[in-house]
């Protein structure tokens, strides 16, 4: 027998344990998913924004693969904590499989960027996903204006929330304090800007659509700024997602925008160099030559975001022009990536933030490490899309059964879920999750939806136990 442990139970984790059970080169493997929250399913419960609902059912999927018998689900478990170092995991396992995602965000490094009413764009997605690490707060929403910096996937979810009245959300599963706190919402504008031009962008084109779609927002793009842009002209030789992007973009800049209550502004070739604060330098002219940002006497949060223009540099970059622009905003949410965490006692790359690897075998002083190994985006960066972690799980475990026969030879824990327990872990398995579930079908009835998230560790632990 072979036993696996799979730490992570996002697609990543759930990817690899079904490329497990449909090899047939080593017959009897039993696996092991563990994950720090309660609940399965990582950025498909937690990251998918709760409008989308054709990807969340995604969970469909995965949970045939965590309901095989094979498998077992062991939540609530916290690898690096009480003991359970990765070297401790090599004692209860044969294999370790380490599929823990890129969890942090990255900064832009501007002034200012630490005042209130900045925040990560993952802050604001686990808020309104009811991630139990997500701070109870309700952002800086009474205010008429917010930026959201960046022009991905992301950028273009936290913009279309913004936009969106909260009677649209009713429907879907966003937890009861995020839904009132969007109800009262005062966001009239978003402003999502980008520094390269609109050919470069990385939201798809589906997702870019769906903001033109929406009953109570209109879309506003400036053709000047996309005609900055060298492919806007002849957008003919671009990648086919990027050659739609600029053809939406094009209809909408020559339209008529329409009269709604809320605006979503795509802008593009703007920098952010500063984040301005009340009493911070007054705004930008046009022509200024640089952005000054010394501290004001009553800093008390974000008024404003500082842009300098910038302009194709002709290698697929962007220069600075010295010119700059301001946009008020008293919510400002960065959408500008995600990177690795390191988890003690793995190794780990804080340049690339993701873990060093060959072919997903972990690499220890540039040596593989016996029965160790990593996929999703701990082992490849925040790259792609969720299907992208299917091949990216295959080559890892093609690794692990070539090395299965040297593995399988080593004396494990006979009981691992006991040494876990050992070690004061209190695993929540897949009918503590179901618990989980029901309760949450049951908090939707009463609140007269369908389905409402549990937001806290607290009542999520309790609904896995099943106490009141």
């Amino acid at each position: 027998m072979l036993r696996v442990a799979v730490v992570g139970s996002g697609p990543s984790g759930v990817y690899t344990a079904q490329a497990l059970l449909q090899q047939s080169l080593v017959p009897d493997v039993v696996v092991h998913v563990l994950d720090r929250l309660p609940c399965p399913f990582g950025l498909v419960r937690y990251g998918v924004a709760p409008d989308h609902e054709k990807i969340k059912s995604l969970q469909g999927n995965l949970r045939t693969v965590l309901e095989d018998p094979r498998v077992t689900f062991l939540g609530n478990v916290r690898v690096g904590d009480t003991g359970l170092t990765p070297q401790r995991l090599r004692e209860l396992y044969h294999a370790v499989v380490y599929c823990v995602g890129a969890a942090a965000d990255r900064h832009l490094g501007v002034p200012g960027e630490e005042l209130p009413g900045s925040r990560s764009a993952t802050d604001f997605v686990s808020w309104y996903s009811a991630h139990p690490d997500a701070e109870a707060d309700e952002f800086a929403l009474a205010t008429p204006s917010a930026v959201v910096i960046g022009v991905g996937n992301v950028a273009v979810d936290v913009a279309r929330v913004l936009a969106k009245d909260a009677a649209e959300l009713r429907t879907t599963d966003v937890p009861a304090g995020a839904l009132t706190a969007l109800g009262r919402s005062r966001v009239r504008d978003i402003h999502m800007v980008g520094r390269r031009g609109p050919s470069q962008a990385k939201f798809t084109t589906k997702e870019l659509r769906e903001l033109g779609a929406l009953p109570g927002a209109s879309v506003r793009v400036r053709p000047e700024e996309l005609a900055l842009d060298p492919a806007f002209v002849d957008p003919s030789g671009l990648p086919a997602v990027n050659r739609r992007n600029v053809d939406v973009l094009r209809t909408w800049a020559t339209q008529p925008p329409a009269d709604r209550p809320r605006r979503i502004h795509l802008r593009f070739f703007l920098r952010p160099v500063a984040l301005l604060g009340h009493g911070s330098a007054p705004p930008a002219d046009a022509g200024a030559a640089g952005p000054a940002v010394g501290p004001g006497p009553a800093v008390v949060g974000v008024r404003a975001v500082r842009f300098e223009r910038t302009a194709p540099d002709g290698r697929g970059g962007v220069v600075g022009t010295g010119r700059y622009e301001d946009i008020d905003a008293r919510l400002v949410l960065r959408s500008v990536g995600y990177r690795g965490v390191p988890l003690p006692g793995l190794p780990f790359d804080a340049e690339r933030g993701t873990v060093p690897h060959r072919a997903g075998r972990v690499l220890r002083e540039g040596t593989p490490a016996p029965g160790e190994y990593v996929a999703g985006w701990i082992k490849r960066g925040p790259t792609g899309v969720i299907g992208t972690n299917r091949p990216c799980a295959k080559e890892t475990v093609n690794s692990l059964l070539a090395d299965a026969p040297r593995l399988a030879s080593r004396e494990v824990a006979a009981d691992p879920l006991a040494a876990l327990r050992g070690l004061g872990q209190e695993p929540v398995e897949w009918p503590g999750w179901l618990r989980i579930e029901e309760a949450e079908a049951a908090l939707g009835r009463e609140l007269g939806r369908t389905h409402v998230k549990i937001p806290d560790w607290e009542g999520l632990l309790d609904a896995a136990r099943a106490r009141p």
